[in-house]
């Protein structure tokens, strides 16, 4: 049976500051780091294969603690730019809730959740699962197929389009999906055929994905 665990990273600075991060190569918060501590104590019983990661500090952090935590540094790591997070170009480094304020919600919630619709010289989702999708079908899920114990560390909107294949979402669905910080999605696999889907919970961490308000920020929702 070959098991794939998907994470996102732990909280960046810019996620704290509820910023758009997009490309912007941003640090763990030290909540981030603690959170991915926290993570790793969840996954204690399983053993890595190998792991992939994108090549912002963030997820390439997110690994290092969880691998370390588990004393599993020795496995193999590919770092690939198509598991970069979504390019939110002119919004890239802009407070959400500023960005709200001058656009209006439901332009900044169009460029957030929409499937097609890009930010302004920015990334769609349907951008982001054209780079993503082919790399994870070539790159990552055949060793799952083979039996192998896989871990990605990536972000949430690179990790969207391996959960719709993967759960078979509308485009919509999937572009409205929250992804929570540092929490595993478990998919274990008999052959090519998906067995079982699991979300385990991570004591001690805020789960929630994204938000538009500084209030939301404040509560950990980031």
């Amino acid at each position: 049976m070959g098991t794939l665990i998907l994470l996102r990273h732990g909280q960046s600075q810019w996620n704290l500051e509820n910023r758009f991060t997009g490309w912007s190569d941003v640090p763990l918060t030290e909540r981030g780091e603690n959170d991915a501590v926290s993570c790793a104590k969840v996954l204690r019983s399983y053993h890595f294969d190998r792991a992939f990661t994108s090549r912002l500090i963030r997820a390439n952090r997110t690994l290092d603690v969880i691998l370390k935590e588990l004393r599993q540094t020795k496995i193999p790591v590919d770092y690939d730019s198509a598991l970069n997070e979504r390019f939110y170009g002119d919004l890239q480094g802009l407070n959400k809730a500023e960005t709200v304020q001058k656009y209006g919600v439901d332009k900044v919630q169009q460029w957030r959740r929409s499937f097609s619709v890009q930010p302004p010289n920015g990334e769609s989702h349907e951008d982001c699962e054209r780079r993503t999708k082919p790399y994870f079908l070539q790159y990552i899920l055949p060793f799952v197929v083979k039996g192998e114990t896989v871990l990605v560390a990536a972000h949430g909107n690179s990790l969207r389009p391996m959960i719709r294949y993967l759960e078979h979402l509308e485009p919509e669905a999937a572009a409205s999906l929250e992804i929570g910080l540092c929490t595993p999605y478990i998919y274990m696999f008999e052959g090519d055929k998906l067995a079982k889907r699991e979300v385990l919970e991570v004591p001690g961490i805020v789960t929630k994905g994204a938000s538009l308000t500084e209030t939301k920020v404040s509560e950990g929702r980031v």
